[in-house]
Order: C-alpha cells, then structure tokens, then sequence
C-alpha cells in the first residue's frame, strides 16, 4: 500500500515537473513573462536591493556599531568568496548550475526519484536560480502556480544576467540562520571571520545548513548538524568536488559551539543618540518608515564624531573617581570640541542595558553656580570687567525691577564682603553675583546663555520671564550636561557657537556621501568678551573651588557648580581644543549628596571636579598645551555697580567673611 501510495505522488510531482518543462520550452512562454520588467541598469529588474547592515565608525574609521533590522546583512563581491565555498554550495544545492538555464528538469527528476526512494525529502528540485527568484520576487507559497512562475522568471534571469552574477545575489542573499543572511554574516555568526576567510570545514558545514537553517542549527541542535554535515562530505566527495583526505579532515573538526561577531552590537548612549538622529532625519527620507529602512536596512555607513581616546578617558575617569554608592548616585559626562562642535564623548549613564535614559544629552538638572558665566558673559558685554568691585556680603536682600527683592545667603564655606570681579568668580560668591545679574539685567543674562548655546527654555511659566534666581543657576527645568560643554566651549571658541553634533558623515551603500554634520560657526559674543571671561574663569581652577579640576601642564578654565542641599553637583570647563561638563547626582530624584564615600558633603568642587581634572589629563595626552589668547587691557571694562552700600574691600583685596553660611546654591 505504501509503495502504491509513494508511486501515485511520484506520478503527480512528476507531471508537475514535466508542465514545467514544457512550459519552459515554448517559445510563446517569454510572451507570458513580459510583465517583469528587466530595465534597470543592473539587470536585476524587479528585485529589490538586498537589505544590508549600516555600521557606525568612531571618527578613526574603527567600527562601534552595526545596525540591522531581521536581516543581518554584508555583501560581498563573487572574488572574495573561496572556491571552497563557491564548490560545496553548488554542489550540494545545484550541481549543474553552470550547465543548465534556469530550470534543471533532468535535476529535478533525479531529485524526485532520490526523494521517493528514500521516504523523504533529500534532494531539492530548485536550482541556485530558482532559489534566487523565489526568495526576491515571489512569495513562498507552495502550489504549482507559484512553482511555474518561478521556473519561467528563473529562465528569464538567465537572459538578463551572467552566471557569476546569479551566484553573487544567491550567495548574499541566502539564509544561514541566527540571523545570518548571505555568507559573510554567516562566516561571522559561526566562525568570527570574514568571508574570505572560510575554509573547506567551514563551506561544507555553511552548505548543508541552506536546506533548512532551523534544524541544521550547529549551536542548537549539534547532533543534526553533524548528521547532515556527514551527508554533504559523502556528496561532494562522490562527486569529486573533494578528496577523501579533504572529507575526513571535515568531519574531524569541531563544530561552532557559540555564535560569534566580528562586527560588535554595540548599543550605548552615544549609539542610541546617532540612531535616533538619523530616525528624525528628513534627508534619508520623508516617512518614519523610509528612515527606518534607511539606517536598519540601507547598508549606511555612519561616520561618527566619537573619538575613541577621548571617550575611553571619559568613562575611565568617571568609573575611577565616582564612589560605589550602589547605585544610589551616578555621574554623567559629555565632551564637546570648541572649534567645531564634534561631540567627542559622552558618558550617559552607568548601564545602558537597564537605564536608556541618556543624562548627558538628556537630563536637565539644576546647574548652580556653574551657570555663573552666563552672567559673567553678559556683565562683560554690560561693560563690567575683572576689577568691577562688587559687594558680595551676605545675606542680601537685592532688588530687581519686576520682582519681588530677592534674598538669598552665601554658600556654606564662602567669605562675602568687598572685592573684584574676580576674586568674587574664583570663591563663587553668591550674593556679589546676585549683585552682579541685578546691575547687567535679567534678560541680558538670558541672551548671554542663549548666545553661548543653551537651548533649554530658562522663562518661568508661570511670569513668562527670568527670575532672579538665573543669577545663581536656579532654573526652572535646568540644563543637560551636553548644554554646558557647549556654551563653555563658546568662549573656548574665541565666542564662535558650534551647534554639538554626533554624525561627521553619512555614506550609502555605493560610498555616496548623503550628507555631512557641522557648521562654520555662528560668532556670538565678541572674541575681547570671551577672552576677558576665561580670563576671570582661569582664577576658579587656580586658587578658587575648582583646584581639583586643574589637570596640569594644560591651561584651562572652569566653573563649580552646586545645587540647594547639595542634589547636583557640577565642573564645567575647557581647555583650548577640549570642553567637558561633569554632573553628579541622582539618576531619577533629587536627593542630597551627605556622607557619599569620603566626602561628607558632595559639591562640584568634589568629585566631578576630580573627575574632570583625570578626563582632561588622560584625554588631552599627547596633545600641546596652548595657552589662550589674552584680552586686551585697553578695553577691560572697568564700569562699576552702584548702590551697593559701604564698598570698603577687605584688607589684602580678597573677600571678608560673612558668619555661617547655609542657604542658596554655590560652587
């Protein structure tokens, strides 16, 4: 019964099969696949472009990212694939590719015959060309319908392209399975090497795992893997396609036991900041969905600004000084170069794995005294200089027009009394730069910060209008780390704004830039009011609150920065080629700093000033040490603040003390 059963469905294949044929040899038959258009250049007419990974480079072309969607996908040129390779796939899946047109009737009976006396399927009736058309243009269905159609379009690609050029698109667009499509992500996935790269072992093992990708899985199921390996030597070696020696020495070596990557998954906050960017991009297409293909599927290359020296020193400072508080608080960093605005490092978070959130682009948080530049920048602009003297006795009680007087205390450690400009910047007193922002004006501060680069909204909603509480940092939303490299970057810039950006260019899958990141550069202060303001900021790494920052030979200038009670805590500063701004706090809350590791109050003269002082030694290794530019003394301003009260400076010009000091954010 069984046999009577086996030669009936032999009979029906067998006419199938023979439909096909005749089929295939009327002439009329071309008539009947005219409606596939074959125009284009290539020859491929209809198929679409394969989908192909996009690799994100940090900017010295090394690989950070890979990029793909269901389809893991390189391809590569027929030459770069080994005989081997090119031997075994053929001979196992269409041994008579280079002698048939397309359809291979005299293949498909035998394979037919094979099948039926076996009781199952070993043996397929679809030649390499078959395969091709079925996977790009048709849909896998299986009826006699589909199957002329693929014979018929088989026979016509034959026309249109040449052998080696059919082998080519099977060989890259052929499943491997774990997410390998084409034979160079299948050399990675199970060998961690290139195509190139694959030996006799390896072809023979990639050849057999074609018929079914599932169940011929070496990492999964090695046992059938083995089995199916063992029937592919003993075919190709009966076939001469390799010797015994060469079969034995096959079915001698392991198999992958693990699945390997030579281009790594990288998926961290500097990654998730280039995809997201290029998911908004409108110039690689209108619709999220043409975007989307574009980055997961277009075979992008994605040339970054990252600067792997750099990063490497951001996350190394950070993971070094930063104390274990088990999770409790973190610290974020982001690096921005002033002459162009290349976003050079970022540290986002502590694990990208289980916190997405990036802080460094992402998190706003009260910057306290180190958004006191802003209203040094705008002074300046105001005609005040370094040796403005300005009462900064504490408490005070200024006024301000349109609000209520404002009142505020020194922070805790802090002298007050009388004393210049800088001297005040470099203790970061509260009080004389409350002083300060009431003579320049509230929104002349507001101009400064936006001229620098803060693009976060710094209006209360309630008033629309700056409060007085700017003058000290005290912000309604607060600002991103990225946000304050950028604006001390401006006055590294000599007062020129670069707008940060992650994405130096990006390639398609032909070499075709598509676009370029950067700008020329906005001047928004001038150069005299930038220099005259670092010249003030050097003091607070000198001899001021930020001496931890100072990394040595390398001049720079910054700013301390800490919120009420001691929830944020900031370093903000730069040398000439390099700007960075630390921030330390809670990932989600506002919660005091007390007692974290050795320091029983965390302030940004703390740790992130420590921080910053190790990134800069580390990443600006290797590199000179240039001073900045000196303004010049002919047009310091000197404009001075009325209605200050006694203006008596303390003896030796440095700050009186003031008695204890517990209230308002500080350095």
């Amino acid at each position: 019964m069984q046999a009577l059963l086996r030669c009936i469905k032999t009979a029906v294949i067998a006419g199938a099969f023979l439909a096909i044929g005749l089929v295939i040899l009327i002439p009329q038959a071309r008539a009947f696949t005219g409606s596939w258009s074959t125009s284009k250049a290539d020859g491929l007419g209809d198929m679409a472009e394969l989908s192909e990974r996009s690799v994100v480079q940090r900017r010295d072309g090394s690989t950070l990212a890979v990029l793909h969607a269901d389809e893991n996908r390189a391809p590569v040129k027929l030459r770069q694939v080994p005989k081997a390779v090119i031997d075994a796939v053929i001979g196992v899946e269409d041994d008579r590719f280079w002698k048939h047109h397309g359809v291979d009737v005299r293949g498909s009976f035998r394979a037919l015959a094979t099948n039926v006396q076996s009781g199952e399927v070993r043996q397929g009736g679809s030649t390499i060309t078959q395969q091709l058309v079925k996977n790009a243009l048709l849909t896998p269905e299986k009826t006699v319908d589909r199957k002329v159609r693929e014979a018929l379009l088989a026979w016509r690609l034959e026309d249109q392209l040449s052998k080696n050029a059919i082998l080519e698109r099977y060989l890259n667009t052929v499943y491997f399975g774990n997410g390998a499509y084409g034979v160079q992500a299948a050399a990675e996935v199970y060998f961690g090497k290139t195509a190139s790269q694959l030996n006799e072992a390896d072809a023979v093992l990639l050849a057999g795992i074609i018929r079914n990708p599932f169940n011929y899985d070496p990492i999964k199921f090695p046992a059938r893997a083995a089995d199916r390996r063992r029937v592919v030597v003993g075919r190709l070696v009966s076939a001469d396609v390799f010797s015994k020696a060469t079969g034995d020495k096959v079915l001698a070596t392991p198999l992958p036991t693990q699945v390997e990557s030579l281009e790594q998954e990288t998926n961290d906050y500097f990654v998730e900041e280039v995809k997201q960017k290029l998911l908004k991009d409108r110039r690689l297409g209108e619709t999220a969905q043409e975007r989307y293909n574009a980055v997961f599927k277009g075979g992008l290359r994605i040339v970054t600004t990252l600067d792997p020296d750099v990063s490497q020193a951001a996350q190394k400072a950070v993971d070094e000084i930063l104390p274990d508080t088990k999770g409790k608080f973190t610290a974020a960093l982001a690096s921005v170069e002033p002459s162009t605005g290349a976003v050079r490092a970022i540290v986002g978070g502590k694990d990208f794995a289980s916190v997405k959130f990036n802080l460094a682009t992402q998190g706003h948080r009260q910057p306290g005294s180190s958004f006191k530049a802003m209203v040094l920048v705008a002074a300046i602009e105001q005609g005040y200089g370094p040796s403005t003297v300005i009462n900064g006795s504490s408490p005070c009680k200024v006024e301000f027009e349109g609000h209520q007087p404002y009142e505020l205390e020194n922070f805790e450690g802090e002298g007050g009394g009388v004393a210049p400009l800088t001297t005040q910047t470099a203790h970061s007193v509260n009080c004389a730069y409350v002083r300060l922002a009431a003579a320049t004006g509230l929104k002349n501060v507001e101009k400064a910060a936006k001229d620098l680069g803060i693009t976060t909204d710094l209006k209360v909603p309630d008033c629309d209008c700056i409060t007085p509480a700017i003058a000290v940092g005290g912000l309604t939303v607060g600002v991103s780390p990225l946000e304050m490299a950028s604006s001390y970057a401006t006055l590294a810039a000599d007062g020129v704004y670069h707008k940060p950006y992650f994405i130096e260019k990006v390639l398609d899958r032909n070499g075709k830039v598509l676009f370029r990141g950067g700008s020329k550069g906005e001047h928004r202060i001038s150069a005299q009011t930038a220099r005259t303001a670092i010249s003030i900021l050097r003091g607070v790494v000198t001899g001021g609150t930020g001496v931890r920052a100072n990394p040595g030979k390398w001049p720079v200038f910054g700013k301390t920065g800490t919120a009420q009670e001691y929830k944020d805590a900031w370093f903000v500063g730069s040398t000439r080629q390099l700007a960075a701004a630390v921030w330390m706090g809670n990932a989600e809350a506002e919660v005091s700093m007390f007692r974290v590791g050795s320091v029983g109050r965390v302030t940004g003269g703390s740790y992130p000033a420590r921080i910053f002082g190790q990134f800069m030694r580390d990443a600006m290794n290797g590199r000179p040490a240039l001073a900045f530019p000196a303004p010049d003394p002919k047009q310091l301003g000197n404009k001075q603040i009325s209605n200050q009260g006694s203006l008596r400076p303390a003896e030796g010009g440095g700050p009186t003390t003031s008695g204890t000091v517990l209230i308002g954010p500080g350095g």
